[in-house]
């Protein structure tokens, strides 16, 4: 768990740092493609490039990296204190962190999915088999739990379509590109781990069926956390009388249940994951507070005070009920996502006074175009891997594989956003945007 948590502060640091070298506004750099692209360039080489050595070469010196790239930053804002930007309130600056969040969910998420596939990726950050945590089990759960930050639901959003029809609307889309991946990875004899999900499950049936799930019983935000506990806690006890022993068993019959069982039961994680998530938001972000504006001071406390609850349950959780495992989505791996995610969002509003809320090149191409992201790299990851037998691969032209790859895909995306292409399908799948990948990936 420490090691997981050392990772992504990394990759928040190096983005904190990168913010200190930046002395003006995106809005400004991209006034022509050139501009823009070099501004994109300064960012991969400060946060994705030192990301990337940090989670194949450098992964040895994982905790040194964390203490120099804090001594770093806290040095370069020495320097540049004069020069620091304002601290801000509002909705633009509670944005401008939540981007930040789901920027780093993203930045470990496209470059895990490749890098695994190398031997230059240390397999204790691969997905464990049964019980334990590691970086990518941290996947598919910050997925659904960012969907749920950035929710209708959590936003207090009613929409002027029925329930059934939304629910139609959104889950549509999130199928054909369920059955478009079962089929490719089918017809292209992909490799899938049947162990992740079943046999033809995969990562956008969940996302589905979490959807459905939510539509047919659509509780108010401030009480979907109530109805996720009881969900949460129904299911450990299924669990812990048995069904465990079932879900990591190697038996499968004939029968569709049977041959998905692992994302046919999960669902019941994480649906009470997203229901939970919906409710942390709606507290710290989106609460109506007639009286008073909530202040960003205040929410600062809120997200270390829940940051630091979640940690402590998931501790006794994990040592006193059952140990976490994202193969079933139990208990105690649902909290534990939600304390990563937490202290990761944290940690961006504990420094925002420092950095203020402008937004960088690469931050802003990859918020906006989160699933385009997800699907770019899916498709780059696929191509990859059909083209190198990647496990025989050297580890020096794998580095160079994973920066030719990690760099086009930042590139896409920073001419997605100049291009000021909207899509609006993407939106219609998540409604302030968001990721997956191949061993599932995610």
């Amino acid at each position: 768990m420490l090691a997981v948590s050392a990772l992504l502060n990394n990759v928040a640091l190096l983005m904190f740092l990168r913010y200190t070298f930046s002395s003006q506004a995106v809005n400004d750099a991209n006034r022509n493609l050139k501009s823009y692209l070099a501004v994109l360039a300064v960012d991969y080489m400060i946060i994705v490039l030192p990301t990337l050595l940090i989670f194949t070469v450098l992964a040895d010196w994982l905790y040194e990296c964390t203490i120099g790239l804090v001594l770093l930053l806290l040095f370069s804002t020495v320097l540049k204190r004069a020069y620091c930007w304002p601290y801000t309130e509002g909705p633009h600056a509670v944005r401008a962190s939540i981007s930040s969040y789901r920027v780093v969910t993203m930045v470990v998420a496209f470059l895990c999915i490749l890098a695994v596939d190398f031997r230059i990726y240390p397999r204790e950050f691969a997905k464990t088999e049964t019980y334990g945590t590691s970086l990518m089990d941290l996947g598919v759960g910050s997925f659904v739990l960012m969907n749920a930050v950035t929710s209708r639901q959590a936003r207090n959003i009613s929409s002027s379509m029925s329930r059934w029809k939304a629910a139609f609307r959104s889950t549509t889309p999130l199928l054909l590109l369920g059955f478009a991946r079962l089929v490719t990875t089918l017809s292209l004899d992909y490799q899938v781990h049947v162990g992740e999900y079943g046999v033809n499950w995969n990562f956008f049936f969940t996302l589905a069926g979490v959807s459905i799930a939510t539509s047919i019983l659509n509780v108010p935000a401030k009480y979907s956390g109530i109805l996720g506990s009881v969900i949460l806690v129904g299911y450990q006890s299924w669990l812990t009388n048995g069904l465990n022993v079932y879900l990591l068993s190697n038996e499968r019959g004939t029968d569709i249940i049977s041959r998905n069982k692992e994302g046919i039961y999960s669902l019941f994680g994480y649906w009470g994951m997203y229901l939970i998530g919906v409710q942390v938001s709606y507290y710290l972000f989106f609460e109506n507070r007639p009286s008073k504006q909530r202040s960003k001071h205040e929410t600062r406390i809120r997200i270390c005070l829940l940051s630091i609850v979640f940690w402590i349950l998931t501790l006794l959780i994990d040592r006193h009920v059952e140990r976490i495992s994202r193969r079933m989505c139990n208990l105690a791996y649902v909290i534990w996502v939600v304390a990563l995610n937490l202290q990761v969002l944290a940690m961006r509003f504990l420094t925002d006074n420092l950095f203020g809320s402008k937004v960088l090149a690469l931050e802003r191409a990859i918020d906006r175009h989160l699933l385009a992201s997800f699907l770019v790299a899916n498709l780059l990851t696929g191509l990859v891997n059909l083209s190198v037998d990647t496990i025989f691969v050297s580890s020096s032209s794998a580095i160079l594989i994973l920066v030719w790859y990690s760099w086009t895909l930042c590139v896409v995306m920073v001419l997605l956003d100049f291009s000021g292409v909207k899509y609006k399908f993407w939106v219609l799948l998540f409604p302030m945007a968001p990721f997956s990948g191949q061993h599932s990936k995610f």
